[in-house]
């Protein structure tokens, strides 16, 4: 009486594979959906369209008035810039508002997110403040109904108090120049 003992089969190395090229195929195309976009270029629906009723209380303890719809439509292009003091970008980009605010045809007005007001007035006696106005959004409702995404943000308001320009993420030399200075021009062309 003889056993026979058949070879033991190996899984073919294809099989083991398959799993594999599948995770990094999804692994990639979840790391480009991440990544790879430009955060700056997300769309926004209200450009173009008028800002959002509101009124922000000032950031107290500062000598500017706070800011509401109605001073968007003052006749004159404003910058509505989202920032924090808890934000690190925002500390970066900051030299880059003072620049902006110095030309004196144009409102920078600061919408301090979500931040505690010793915070904020701290970050602004170290940095210098480049704000003519700044409202307090302590619970975020005003950024909300702007559409923001995260700190910071800038948009341009022309003087009918129509968003013109969104800028998401912190203001570079580069886009100063290439992006929220032509847009500004282009909300002052547009009265």
């Amino acid at each position: 009486m003889s056993i026979s003992v058949e070879p033991q089969r190996r899984p073919r190395r294809w099989a083991l594979m398959v799993p594999l090229v599948l995770f990094a195929a999804l692994a990639g195309l979840f790391y480009v959906r991440l990544y790879a976009g430009d955060p700056a270029r997300l769309p926004s629906a209200l450009i173009g369209r008028p800002v959002p009723e509101f009124k922000l209380e000032p950031l107290a303890g500062v000598p500017l008035p706070g800011f509401e719809t109605a001073d968007l439509k003052a006749g004159g292009v404003s910058i509505v810039n989202v920032w924090a003091s808890w934000c690190v970008p925002c500390r970066d980009e900051h030299p880059h508002l003072i620049d902006l605010a110095r030309d004196r045809s144009i409102a920078v007005l600061g919408l301090n997110y979500k931040d505690v007001a010793d915070n904020a007035r701290r970050f602004l006696g170290q940095l210098g403040n480049p704000y003519t106005r700044i409202g307090v959004d302590r619970d975020g409702r005003t950024a909300i109904d702007w559409g923001v995404y995260g700190v910071p943000e800038t948009f341009v308001v022309d003087g009918q108090g129509r968003i013109a320009f969104k800028h998401v993420g912190p203001i570079t030399p580069d886009i100063l120049e290439s992006r929220i200075r032509p847009a500004i021009e282009r909300a002052r062309a547009a009265r």
